[in-house]
């Protein structure tokens, strides 16, 4: 894993140094903010980030729950990636590439009658 170094031009001396897999934690929880969405098992969790001069490149890929609007759900972890790495570090977010990987569908659960339930009239004629 690589280290990231961030100077800072204020009057503050030192330097911060993030690690890479700080800043994929972040965008880690970040997607997992977003209702809605599964991250794929892996090692990365679906995350590839590229940190560059002009900021962070982020490369999402997700899994969607069906029922909801792909389009809209890409946009919300776009912008939920793009403030939580701002905001937890002094990193700027060039780009968040959203990949849907797949959608899955949640099985019904099964109702079941409880025990304290009266048996119907069609139960009691059998």
């Amino acid at each position: 894993m690589s280290n990231f170094k961030l100077t800072s031009n204020d009057l503050q001396s030192g330097k911060v140094v993030y690690n890479a897999g700080i800043i994929q934690n972040i965008v880690n929880l970040a997607v997992a903010e977003v209702e809605g969405t599964v991250a794929p098992q892996g090692k990365k969790n679906g995350i590839s980030l590229y940190i560059e001069k002009d900021g962070v490149y982020a490369d999402v890929s997700v899994i969607v729950k069906y029922g909801y609007n792909v389009p809209e759900l890409a946009y919300r972890i776009q912008q939920s990636v793009k403030q939580s790495v701002e905001n937890m570090t002094r990193y700027k977010v060039a780009q968040v590439n959203v990949h849907v990987q797949d959608v899955v569908f949640c099985e019904p659960v099964p109702v079941e009658k409880e025990a304290d339930e009266e048996p119907t009239e069609e139960e009691n004629e059998k």
